[in-house]
């Protein structure tokens, strides 16, 4: 009996060998099996996958597509540069644009530019009047600018009518102030700077006064002795009382004595005359009559034969 429990055992054991090998070959072929099937099923999801990687899109995969049809775009681009035709005529419209505006604004220079035409002023028949009346007044009287127009106003002229018609008579104001310069000293004596203050005081600028009086030429010597005869003609003087009315006048100091001395008055006359001019509008006593005829400049000799000449 214990020799056949190995026998059977070492058979028992063959078989579960046998066995064994038999289901791992049945394994191994069950395993061949099985990656087929999946080698068969693996298109199916490539496939599967392939749709799917077409359907969706990484950034980068959409970005290449942008610059594909960015190119593209410039391609489209560039054969429209390359027509020429096509090109042309947005230039031609620019440039015609722009000849259309340097012609108007080379018009518009041109009429800018060009000199104005002379605009003639409507003159109103005070005007022309107020004009023809200046004129008038110039041929026989010397007048300043100013003078002139207070004349007009004073013949009813307007400001307006007046200032024209002393603005557009043609006066010379320089030649007018030696007129009327000439024409003060027909009738009267003058220093130079008298008259010269009598042409200012007349409307003249100091420029013009001057220039008159330049012009005539002034002997002042001669002027003063003048001047001193035609105060003699109606008023007295001392002979101190008269250099002091020539340098009044404007006269200098040498002047005037020179006037004074050369004007041939009596000074004994003077001053009985004098005396007698007191007496008319004032009483006074002998020795009164004389203290005043001394105060007027004449000496005491002069005044003594003054009062005596009227009587006291």
């Amino acid at each position: 009996m214990s020799n056949m429990e190995p026998k059977l055992s070492i058979k028992v054991v063959r078989k579960v060998v046998a066995a064994a090998v038999l289901c791992g070959i049945c394994s191994a072929i069950t395993a061949c099996g099985a990656p087929a099937a999946v080698k068969n099923s693996e298109p199916d999801q490539n496939s599967s996958v392939s749709v799917t990687s077409e359907q969706i899109t990484t950034p980068a995969e959409q970005d290449e597509p942008l610059e594909e049809q960015s190119v593209s775009s410039a391609e489209q681009d560039a054969p429209a540069a390359d027509d020429a035709p096509a090109a042309e005529k947005p230039e031609k419209t620019t440039a015609a644009t722009t000849e259309k505006t340097t012609a108007v604004t080379e018009k518009t220079t041109t009429a800018t530019t060009k000199a104005p035409e002379p605009v003639t002023e409507s003159v109103t028949v005070g005007e022309k009047n107020a004009l023809k009346k200046a004129k008038s007044y110039l041929d026989f009287m010397a007048f300043s600018r100013s003078g002139l127009i207070e004349q007009l106003k004073y013949e009813g002229f307007s400001d307006a009518e007046a200032e024209y018609g002393a603005a557009n008579c043609g006066a010379d104001w320089n030649e007018q102030a030696a007129k009327k310069a000439e024409s003060y000293l027909d009738f009267m004596s003058f220093s130079r700077e008298g008259i010269i203050e009598q042409l200012e005081y007349e409307g003249f600028t100091h420029e013009q006064a001057v220039y008159g009086v330049d012009k005539i030429g002034i002997n002042e010597d001669d002027q003063a002795t003048e001047k001193a005869k035609s105060y003699l003609e109606y008023m007295a003087f001392s002979r101190e009382g008269l250099i002091q009315q020539l340098e009044y006048e404007g006269f200098s100091h040498e002047q005037a004595v020179k006037g004074a001395d050369s004007c041939g008055a009596d000074w004994n006359e003077q001053a009985a005359k004098k005396a007698q001019s007191y007496l008319e509008f004032m009483s006074f006593s002998r020795e009164g009559l004389i203290e005043q005829l001394e105060f007027e400049g004449f000496t005491h000799a002069q005044a003594v034969y003054g009062v005596t000449a009227v009587g006291y």
